[in-house]
C-alpha cells in the first residue's frame, strides 16, 4: 500500500509545521529547521510517499535543504527503537550519530538508530530513499551495531551498488506485490543491507575456522527440522548434534544471537511466513504459533511485536490489503 504525503495541501506558513508532524508519523519524533538559501528563502516543500512491506517501511523523501534532528527529549517523549537506513537519490546528505559523520552522494547508504539523538543535514534540495525497520531485526543479523551507526556505504560497488537497484527495482513494482512475495523481497533487502553494512571495517571479524563452519552449519539445519517441537532447547540440541552445551555456545561465539535466542529468532520467521501463506489463511493464529514450537499465546504475540514491530493478528491483515 502506498501513501503519498504532501506539503502542498496546506497554506505556505503552516507548511513547515506541517511537514514537521509528517516526519514524526512516519518515522520517530523529530525536529526540523529549514536552511534558507537564496532560492527557498520563504518557502517550504517536501513530500514523502510511503510503502509498507511485512517488517520493512520504504519512503521516498523530496524536499529542500533542512536540518532534522531526533534529541534526547524526543527520545525521552517517545522511545521507538528502529534501525533507518537513507539512501541517496539527488543532492547531497549528512547522517550524524555516535561521534561521526557520514557524507552521502547519489548511490551512497549510512546506517542510524532511533535510540540515540541524531541529526540529518540537507544544504540543498534532494532526494532521499529511507528504510525504517525494527531495531531486533537488524540486531538479529549484525553485532555491535552501535560502531556502524553513520558511517558512508558507498553505491557504486559491492552490496550498495546491489542495494541501490534492488531499491530502484521496488520502487517501480512495490504495488503489485502480493505478501509472499513482499516478505521475500524484504528478506532480500535486509539480506544485502546486512552485506553492505559487514564490508565496514568496524563489522569485520576474524574467519571462522572450517570446523567452526561445519558445526555452525550442522546446529542451524537441525534447528530448522526441529522447529515444531516445543522441547527444543540449547540442551536438547546438543544430545542431539552430540556436542556439550558450552561447545555450542562457543560456536555461535561469533554470532549476533546465543544459540537460545537463534532457536526463537526461527521460529518467528517460521511463523511470519505461515501468517502470510494463503493456504494456511484460515488456520487460527494460536494454531500457526503452536505448530512452531511455542507454547504461550502471550508469549508469542509479545516476541512477535518485538521482533516485526506489529502484532501477529496485523501482519496477517496485508493479506487482505
Amino acid at each position: 500500500m502506498a501513501q503519498l504525503l504532501s506539503t502542498d495541501v496546506v497554506p505556505r506558513e503552516q507548511r513547515l509545521a506541517y511537514w514537521t508532524d509528517m516526519i514524526c508519523n512516519v518515522y520517530v519524533q523529530l525536529g526540523c529547521d529549514p536552511v534558507q538559501t537564496s532560492r527557498t528563502a520563504g518557502d517550504f516543500e517536501g513530500s514523502i510517499r510511503q510503502h509498507a512491506l511485512p517488517s520493512l517501511d520504504v519512503s521516498v523523501v523530496t524536499s529542500g535543504p533542512q536540518k532534522v534532528m531526533r534529541t534526547p527529549s524526543h527520545i525521552a517523549r517517545s522511545s521507538d527503537d528502529y534501525f533507518l537506513v537513507s539512501i541517496q537519490a539527488q543532492g547531497r546528505g549528512v547522517v550524524r550519530q555516535d561521534g561521526r559523520d557520514a557524507v552521502l552522494s547519489v548511490g551512497d547508504f549510512a546506517l542510524y538508530d532511533s535510540t540515540r539523538p541524531y541529526q540529518l543535514l540537507f544544504d540543498d534540495a534532494f532526494e532521499q530513499i529511507v528504510l525504517k525497520l525494527p531495531g531486533e531485526r537488524l540486531r538479529s543479523e549484525l553485532r555491535e551495531t552501535q560502531a556502524l551507526t553513520a558511517t558512508t556505504v558507498s553505491g557504486r560497488e559491492g552490496a550498495g551498488h546491489l542495494l541501490l537497484g534492488m531499491i530502484r527495482t521496488l520502487r517501480e513494482d512495490i504495488d503489485a506485490l502480493q505478501p509472499a512475495s513482499a516478505l521475500a523481497v524484504a528478506n532480500g533487502v535486509l539480506s544485502i543491507l546486512v552485506a553492505g553494512l559487514q564490508t565496514l571495517p568496524a563489522a569485520r571479524s576474524p574467519a571462522l575456522s572450517n570446523l567452526t563452519a561445519f558445526h555452525l552449519a550442522r546446529i542451524k539445519r537441525q534447528v530448522d527440522a526441529r522447529l515444531d517441537d516445543p522441547a527444543l532447547s540449547v540442551g536438547t540440541l546438543a544430545a542431539e548434534v552430540g556436542m556439550s552445551v558450552s561447545q555450542i555456545h562457543r560456536v555461535f561465539k561469533s554470532e549476533p544471537l546465543t544459540p537460545s535466542q537463534y532457536i526463537w529468532e526461527r521460529r518467528l520467521e517460521a511463523c511470519s511466513r505461515d501468517l502470510l501463506d494463503p493456504r494456511l489463511a484460515g488456520r487460527p493464529m494460536g494454531e500457526i504459533a503452536y505448530g512452531r514450537g511455542f507454547s504461550d499465546a502471550a508469549h508469542f504475540s509479545r516476541a512477535f511485536r518485538e521482533r516485526f514491530g506489529c502484532s501477529p493478528r496485523e501482519w496477517r491483515q496485508q493479506i487482505a490489503h
